[in-house]
């Protein structure tokens, strides 16, 4: 049985599950996004009392609390016991050599070590490239009236308009990001 999750799993059992939950949400009144994990958390620590936006009811959002820990839980739980480090990661060689006329070298995981190793963000470019991707990630789930998960996922499961015009610009905004601004950042 072990042997069996320790295997990348089909794409489709991921949606299966996502439908299920968007279903049990969907039926419960609820909608689902990881940003709203922010507001509950700075509610919980008491910002409600000088910012009206974080002066609610976060009780009610405990659920979503609990699916925050469960992913991080998930998360480490995948990593440190149902991976194999020994297998490299199946990257497509056009991804690789597209990687390396950036600079980066031959991926031994999914996240480039010159981004995402922990010394990185102690040089100024990886500083500075951490700030100011978190201040627009944090702007733009704001302004969109939620995050990516949220709009994709349940937004669109609930048919909303503005929910398809996030994600519309989601997916321009990373377009833009891909072939225009991060070629010129490294």
């Amino acid at each position: 049985m072990l042997y069996f999750l320790m295997q990348p799993w089909p794409w489709w059992f991921s949606g299966l599950i996502l439908a299920f939950i968007m279903f049990l949400l969907l039926f419960f009144g609820n909608s689902f996004g990881f940003s709203a994990n922010l507001r509950t958390i700075c509610s919980i620590g008491g910002a409600g009392k000088r910012v009206k936006f974080f002066d609610f009811d976060w009780k009610k959002q405990t659920w979503n609390l609990v699916f925050l820990v469960g992913a991080i839980l998930g998360g480490y739980i995948t990593s440190e016991f149902l991976s194999n480090p020994d297998q490299a990661v199946a990257i497509s060689e056009n991804t690789i050599k597209d990687l390396g006329a950036l600079g980066f070298a031959a991926p031994t995981s999914i996240q480039p070590a010159e981004l995402f190793a922990f010394e990185a963000i102690f040089t100024l470019k990886g500083f500075l490239i951490l700030a100011f991707g978190g201040l627009l990630v944090g702007f733009g789930a704001r302004y969109a009236g939620g995050c990516t998960s949220g709009h994709a996922i349940s937004g669109l499961a609930d048919l909303q308009l503005p929910s398809l015009i996030a994600v519309v610009g989601f997916f321009i905004g990373g377009l833009i990001m891909t072939f225009g601004i991060f070629p010129l950042i490294f």
